[in-house]
């Protein structure tokens, strides 16, 4: 798998565009299983075959279970300069939930060690989780906020088709998500956060100054980026491309040396709804202007028009130009993002 992953990096040094390479990120999935000689690598294709920038942000995605001291020493010792961690809860009844492969003890000891060796540090909480109360997640909340960790990143529990947990929910066994229980965590998420200091930039990242993902806000404010192995999806701002899911055909074509990847080009209006998507989404908003420049006066009207109504329900504002999503409409982001999308052109 490693040797097909750094195959792909060197017969896509084309789509870079000669750009300097901003961010280098290894998730999702669990790139920590990796050993730090493969994670080398890696990085060592993409120092020789692109452009990196002087001083990169490389995070690496982490479960709690597989930073033992050990590898966490090691991995400082790496080129690696951000940690994401998948705590996801720090109270064992979530994580048998979630089905987990931590437990609770693992989340804070992993939590505690890598403080040690890095700064720059992100972990991962999830809520609306069935019976997580209103005071567990508080006290999830305070568990975080003691650590004094940089970035959080936060998720509603969604569930997936065929998996334990919605079976489990199907036969009673489990009590279904109720989005009710969801909004409120997700009130108290944000007021708890932006209380301590924390800026809310996008739906679900929450960082400290100087701490926002940049791989993340070049993702959300719709830059180009290369994504690398299976199922992994690539965007140059006309075009979408994604990697064959299954391993083994993924290894077989770069083998053969062939890209395992579908793409499309994205039409006028597709631009226009991944812009409104992704730009709602953030502190940046909706240019109105960048809308009249690249999708022209048309599109500008269309999105004032849907706008109308969300912006007497004070769900949305424009200031200085700039749509965005008020506090009072920040949960229901999705869905007006998706009532402003454009359907009915063919352009």
């Amino acid at each position: 798998m490693v040797a097909a992953i750094c195959k792909e990096l060197i017969l896509r040094k084309s789509e870079a565009f000669n750009q300097t390479i901003q961010t280098i990120y290894f998730g999702g999935g669990t790139p920590s299983v990796l050993s730090l000689s493969e994670i080398l690598e890696i990085i060592a294709v993409i120092y020789a075959q692109y452009t990196v920038a002087k001083t990169p942000e490389i995070t690496l995605e982490a479960n709690p279970d597989d930073l033992t001291l050990d590898k966490i020493k090691e991995l400082a010792q790496s080129p690696i300069n951000r940690l994401s961690i998948g705590v996801q809860s720090f109270f064992e009844d979530d994580l048998k939930l979630m089905n987990r492969a931590h437990n609770a003890q693992e989340a804070k000891q992993s939590i505690g060690h890598v403080k040690e060796y890095f700064d720059n540090i992100s972990i991962d909480l999830i809520y609306g989780v069935p019976g997580m109360t209103i005071q567990r997640w508080k006290e999830n909340l305070a568990i975080a906020l003691a650590y004094e960790i940089p970035h959080i990143s936060s998720y509603a529990l969604t569930v997936e088709s065929n998996t334990a947990l919605e079976k489990y929910i199907a036969k009673g066994v489990i009590a279904p998500v109720e989005e009710a229980l969801a909004q409120a965590h997700f009130e108290i998420l944000e007021r708890t956060l932006i209380e301590a200091g924390y800026e809310h930039y996008e739906l679900s990242n929450f960082g400290k100054p100087d701490y926002f993902s940049q791989n993340n806000t070049a993702y959300w404010q719709g830059k180009s980026y290369l994504g690398i192995g299976p199922s992994a999806h690539s965007y140059d701002g006309h075009r979408r491309s994604w990697n064959v899911k299954n391993n083994s055909k993924y290894i077989k074509a770069l083998q053969a040396n062939q890209l395992p990847s579908e793409t499309e080009v994205l039409s006028t209006r597709d631009r226009y709804n991944e812009y409104i998507m992704t730009g709602l989404r953030t502190i940046w908003g909706v240019s109105l202007l960048r809308i009249e420049q690249e999708f022209g006066s048309a599109y500008k009207q269309y999105l004032l028009q849907q706008s109308e109504k969300y912006i007497e329900e004070y769900l949305l504002c424009i200031d200085e130009d700039v749509l965005l999503v008020t506090k009072k409409g920040k949960f229901l982001c999705d869905g007006i993002a998706s009532d402003l999308f454009l359907v009915n052109l063919s352009k």
